[in-house]
């Protein structure tokens, strides 16, 4: 079974969100044989690396609201965070684009390391307050889950794994992913936000089942008795004794 993610690195309900599937992964009877693969998706594309705001004074101008507002909204996440084991400081947090970081994310699936590197950037963005716009900052994160630096700061120097990045936002585009995290299990069933790991749990087990052959409730045999055909012969049944 394959499960994707779409997800950025700047989403706190990403962070939240991953938490609660893995909670649900972790109850499911069947997790060995199921792949998780993490795509990428920029919530802000445009965003610059460094910006002279923080997150509260970024969502007071675009919602129209009191930086005392934003803080309180921040606040109710903030404490979503720790039902799950999450601490996340909104008012030290960097804003920077996250493109590089996507890219980053990619050269680490290369390598077997997409899944530890994923967790590593959102614990130093919500929890550490780290620079992911910074190249210095991405490629010691890097090493830090088994990759090498030099390697990294390559990688981050040019244009590497662009492609990669694109392709996983236009596929997010055909799918109709307007918000994230954006959950695709073998695609077929689609979850958006960050729901109840009951929740991933449910649609976890159900395309399970429906991807498993038919479960045969008696024996098969060639009795007649069982009013089965067989081998061309259609031998009439009778009722067993």
């Amino acid at each position: 079974m394959n499960i994707e993610i779409w997800s950025d690195f700047s989403c706190p309900f990403c962070y939240i969100g991953k938490r609660r599937f893995e909670e649900a992964l972790a109850l499911f009877p069947n997790k060995e044989n199921v792949n998780v693969i993490y795509r990428s998706f920029e919530l802000d594309p445009n965003a610059e690396r460094d910006l002279p705001h923080g997150v509260n004074e970024m969502l007071a101008s675009k919602y129209g609201m009191s930086v005392d507002k934003a803080k309180e909204m921040n606040a109710g996440v903030t404490a979503q965070a720790q039902s799950v084991g999450l601490t996340f400081n909104f008012d030290t947090m960097i804003l920077t684009n996250t493109f590089d970081a996507h890219r980053l994310a990619h050269f680490a699936n290369q390598h077997g390391l997409m899944y530890a590197l994923t967790e590593r950037l959102l614990h130093a963005y919500f929890t550490e307050s780290k620079h992911l716009g910074d190249h210095e900052t991405l490629a010691a994160l890097a090493a830090e889950v088994g990759l090498d630096k030099d390697e990294a700061l390559q990688v981050l120097a040019g244009d590497a794994f662009t492609a990669e990045v694109r392709n996983d936002e236009q596929e997010a585009g055909s799918l109709g992913v307007r918000g994230v995290p954006f959950f695709v299990i073998n695609r077929k069933y689609a979850i958006s936000g960050a729901q109840s790991s009951e929740v991933f749990l449910g649609a976890i087990q159900k395309a399970w089942d429906e991807d498993q052959p038919l479960t045969l409730l008696n024996d098969m045999g060639s009795d007649p008795a069982d009013g089965t055909c067989d081998d061309g012969v259609c031998a009439p049944s009778q009722p067993k004794p």
